[in-house]
């Protein structure tokens, strides 16, 4: 079902979406509004994925125990020989 919505658009938003049309990117303004619109979804169920996956990760650390974790020295040993050859150190 479409809906017809009267929207107000900074004057550069609306030479975009027009530039778009024109270059028959895709078939009208009101399409290239909406693919805008299903990117920003998807953008957003993306978004939730990976926050969701974050907290899972941060879930699983905090019950690992204590002799599971990796000393600072040793866990950035490999990211300080890294840079310090990149210095020329």
């Amino acid at each position: 079902m479409l809906v017809k919505a009267t929207i107000c658009l900074p004057d550069r938003n609306h030479h975009l979406l027009s530039v778009k049309a024109g270059q028959g990117i895709l078939a009208s303004q009101s399409a290239t509004s909406a693919a805008a619109l299903q990117q920003m979804m998807q953008d957003e169920k993306e978004r939730q994925v990976a926050l969701s996956a974050v907290g899972q990760e941060i879930r699983i650390r905090m019950e690992a125990p204590s002799a599971a974790f990796i000393d600072q020295e040793d866990a950035f040993a490999a990211a300080r020989v890294t840079i310090g050859a990149a210095h020329g150190a």
